[in-house]
């Protein structure tokens, strides 16, 4: 078996390389990149068999690395959103800077969540930077709530499949995503 720090530095290694991982979040099993590698984000996309005009989300370790993505007005609205709710809450701010263009929807918004699990955010901390989170399944399929069901299309489309938590039977929610509305910056919540 291998060891979690071990799975980190593999799982890292890949990322920092351009490749595309399957690991666990906070939430659900996610299929993950570098947010700054814009082939990495294709070719999820293309094993998503999912349209690009379908903007992405990313993880970040903490509220120190968010703050690189938004404007540090954006970090105390994530705080305080978040108290909110009872779960990770996925925040879509009108700008986002720092990632890849295909992660921007055609408005230039951007999903990002504070990752509220030791193992992703670790990911996030190990390439220093924004980790891709979507959900492992094939667009239109159900969500895969552990890893035994993930299609192994899936399972043979990534570069590396994390080790950690393949066993866990506990079942996640999907985050919140709440939508920050840029022009009235009123909060809509898009999934309670």
């Amino acid at each position: 078996m291998i060891s979690f720090e071990q799975d980190i530095l593999n799982a890292c290694n890949v990322l920092s390389k351009g490749g595309i991982i399957l690991y666990p979040t906070d939430t659900v099993w996610g299929i993950g990149c570098d947010a700054r590698f814009s082939d990495a984000v294709k070719r999820i996309y293309e094993l998503k068999r999912r349209a690009d005009s379908k903007a992405m989300i990313s993880l970040v370790a903490d509220l120190d690395m968010l703050e690189r993505y938004v404007k540090s007005d954006g970090v105390s609205l994530y705080r305080d959103v978040s108290k909110e709710f009872a779960k990770p809450v996925t925040l879509i701010y009108p700008r986002v800077e720092g990632v890849c263009s295909a992660l921007l929807a055609e408005n230039g918004s951007c999903g990002i969540r504070v990752s509220s699990e030791r193992f992703s955010s670790l990911l996030c901390s190990g390439i220093d930077g924004a980790l891709v989170s979507t959900s492992a399944n094939i667009s239109g399929e159900p969500t895969a709530r552990f890893f035994s069901e993930i299609s192994s299309a899936i399972i043979e489309g990534v570069d590396y499949v994390v080790h950690y938590r393949r066993d866990d039977i506990e079942e996640k929610e999907s985050s919140a995503v709440v939508l920050v509305d840029s022009l009235t910056n009123q909060l809509k919540v898009l999934r309670p």
